[in-house]
């Protein structure tokens, strides 16, 4: 759990001065995943695994987190799935899938044992697809989207 410390020092003419520090999280990771119609995110376009890592502040160690937008890129995109096959334009196997909640983020604690790598995919809610044409073998999606590439996005 984690454990907020927050002084308080009054001085004499009624000045109040707080100082506020975390302590990191205990060694143990928390299951969180993400599912549809779900409000539990947060922080949508940034790197979900700056917190949500060992040691960090964030509940549950991440092994794939992302935003969702819609066509314009700006916009966050609800309910989508991201789907993670062994070859290229889904193809292959399905070896894992995760919901996007109402809020345009995603995440698990789950590991999807990357292997040589997984090919990503978006469906949006009419069940058109977009394909990574390349493998990954980290899901930590901001490393790239919305940083030195396009952000995911579905129509």
């Amino acid at each position: 759990m984690n454990k907020r410390i927050i002084v308080v020092i009054s001085f004499f003419l009624g000045i109040s001065v707080i100082f506020s520090s975390c302590e990191k999280k205990e060694s143990e990771n928390e299951t969180k995943i993400s599912h549809y119609n779900t409000n539990e995110s947060h922080n949508n376009g940034q790197n979900c695994m700056s917190c949500h890592t060992s040691g960090g502040e964030g509940e549950g160690w991440f092994t794939i987190a992302g935003s969702v937008y819609d066509t314009s890129k700006v916009n966050p995109y609800s309910n989508a799935t991201i789907k993670l096959y062994t070859k290229a334009n889904g193809e292959g196997t399905l070896k894992k899938s995760i919901e996007v909640d109402v809020l345009g983020n995603f995440y698990t604690t789950e590991n999807p044992d990357f292997g040589d790598g997984l090919f990503p995919s978006v469906t949006g809610k009419n069940g058109d697809s977009q394909f990574m044409s390349f493998a990954i073998t980290t899901g930590e999606c901001y490393s790239c989207h919305g940083n030195t590439t396009d952000r995911i996005w579905s129509k």
